[in-house]
């Protein structure tokens, strides 16, 4: 006895091109991508909310965006200054350069800043954050605002 041959119906959905790969950022629609600058200003603005994150860069770029604040029409502060970010496909990775101030407990502060970042970025991005990395690069003493706020007087007339 034979059996009989079975044939195969396509559905009236199914297409002979590849399935484009589905997930937040790529639809049916199309691709999102998402800027390397975009995920900077979010993580830099993220990392400023937190108490205890006195600025962010290392010393020489903190000194050429003081300088630059002071021009007229600049367009004041960079936020993503002290912000480095590597921006793939479906994920992130973020560096940040930090000054913290004098007397915060640095463990706690940089898992405050991990854990905000993270949640911002995912939230407004689609992307996955792997991993977000804090260099504490000085720390802020109350007597560094009150030295560059005084005058002294000259000892010569």
């Amino acid at each position: 006895m034979t059996q009989p041959a079975t044939t195969e119906s396509k559905s009236p959905d199914r297409t002979d091109t590849p399935a484009r790969a589905q997930g937040p950022l790529a639809t049916q629609e199309g691709k999102i991508t998402v800027a390397q600058g975009v995920v900077q200003k979010i993580a830099g603005i993220a990392c400023r909310e937190i108490s205890g994150v006195h600025a962010m860069g290392g010393g020489a770029s903190r000194a050429f965006g003081a300088l630059r604040e002071r021009i007229p029409g600049s367009t004041g502060p960079n936020i993503a200054q002290g912000v480095g970010v590597e921006v793939g496909e479906t994920q992130a990775a973020i560096d940040l350069d930090i000054v913290v101030e004098y007397g915060v407990s640095i463990a706690d502060l940089g898992q405050s800043i991990q854990r905000n970042v993270k949640q911002a970025v995912e939230r407004m991005t689609a992307l996955q954050v792997v991993e977000v990395n804090i260099s504490v690069g000085d720390v802020h003493l109350p007597q560094d605002d009150s030295e560059t706020t005084t005058t002294t007087e000259s000892r010569v007339s």
